[in-house]
C-alpha cells in the first residue's frame, strides 16, 4: 500500500519501484550485450577488466567514485535544487533496505556503464555516450535539472576511465560507490 513521506506526498512501496529498476537495468544489460555482440561478434573479457591490473582499476574506480560522491555531498550542501531532488528520489524510493541499496547500486552501475560506456560510447564516441547518459537522467520538476548536470560531470569522468584504464572495471566500480553512497544517504535520512 502507499504511505505518506515527511512531506506529505504518497510514496511507493519500495518493492514495486525495486522490481521496476531491476527489470530496466537487466534489458540495458541485455540490451548492451546484444549491440556489442552484433557490432563485434564476441565480448571480449578485455572489455570488463585487464588481467594485468585489474586490481588498479577497482582502485581507480573507488577514488574516482569517492569524489563524485564527495563533490555531491558539496553540491547538496549548498544547492536548495539538489536538497529538493534527494527527497523527489527519497519519495520514489520508499522504504528501502540496506540490501536493496547493494543490489541496486550493483546492478545499475553494472547496466549503465556496459550499456553507455561499453555499447554507446565505444560504438558512437565519447561525447555522445557522455551526453545521451545526461539527457537519459532526468525528470519532471525543476530538481531534475540538478540531476542532469551531475549525470552529465560523472558521465564525464566515467566516459574518461574508459579511455584511460581501456576497460570497464573502473567506470562501473565508480559507478557503483556514487549509487551506493547516494542510495544509503537517502535510506538514512
Amino acid at each position: 500500500s502507499l504511505h505518506e513521506s515527511s512531506t506529505g506526498k504518497k510514496k511507493e512501496p519500495a518493492g514495486s519501484f525495486l522490481r521496476v529498476a531491476a527489470l530496466l537495468y537487466l534489458f540495458m544489460a541485455l540490451g548492451a550485450v546484444l549491440w556489442i555482440g552484433w557490432r563485434e561478434g564476441r565480448i571480449e573479457l578485455g572489455l570488463f577488466l585487464s588481467r594485468a591490473s585489474w586490481w588498479q582499476d577497482v582502485v581507480v574506480g573507488l577514488g574516482a567514485g569517492l569524489a563524485l560522491a564527495g563533490g555531491w555531498e558539496i553540491t547538496r550542501r549548498s544547492v536548495a535544487m539538489a536538497r529538493q531532488l534527494e527527497e523527489s528520489l527519497k519519495s520514489l524510493l520508499g522504504g528501502i533496505g540496506r540490501d536493496e541499496v547493494v543490489g541496486l547500486a550493483l546492478l545499475s552501475g553494472f547496466s549503465e556503464e556496459l550499456f553507455f560506456r561499453g555499447a554507446v560510447q565505444l560504438s558512437w564516441g565519447f561525447l555522445p555516450a557522455t551526453l545521451l547518459f545526461a539527457v537519459l537522467h532526468t525528470g519532471r520538476g525543476r530538481e531534475y535539472r540538478v540531476w542532469t548536470g551531475a549525470a552529465l560531470v560523472s558521465g564525464l569522468v566515467l566516459g574518461g576511465l574508459l579511455l584511460w584504464r581501456g576497460n570497464l572495471l573502473a567506470a562501473m566500480t565508480a559507478h557503483t560507490v556514487v549509487n551506493a553512497v547516494g542510495l544509503e544517504r537517502l535510506r538514512r535520512d
